[in-house]
């Protein structure tokens, strides 16, 4: 069984930089598109950015895009965002998953955007 397990959040203020890591354990996702996504308070979650298995290719959500990067390392089985640019709206809990269907969600990573 594949577990994910999201880190690297905390408290920011904004403007500042983040940069989160999701290792997967159980399985290898090196053949899988792969996806960061967040939950804010009291919204559901949202897609925030994906890469294809090989890592060429990039996309974003337009509130993330030009601020955020994701990029992947196989051999080592983790998926990173780097988050600048941070604003008080990213606050949320991240998480990483592949591309539907998704494996089973890890617990997230806490972002708080606040001066």
């Amino acid at each position: 069984q594949v577990q994910l397990v999201e880190s690297g959040g905390g408290l920011v203020q904004p403007g500042g930089s983040l940069r989160l890591s999701c290792a997967a354990s159980g399985s290898s996702f090196s053949g899988y598109g792969m996806g960061w996504y967040r939950q804010a308070p009291g919204k559901q979650r949202e897609w925030v950015a994906r890469i294809t298995f090989g890592g060429v290719t990039t996309t974003y959500a337009d509130s993330v895009k030009g601020r955020f990067t994701i990029s992947r390392d196989n051999a080592k089985n983790t998926v990173y965002l780097q988050m600048n640019s941070l604003k008080p709206e990213d606050t949320a809990v991240y998480y990483c998953n592949k591309n539907a269907p998704f494996y089973s969600w890890g617990q997230g990573t806490q972002v708080t955007v606040s001066s």
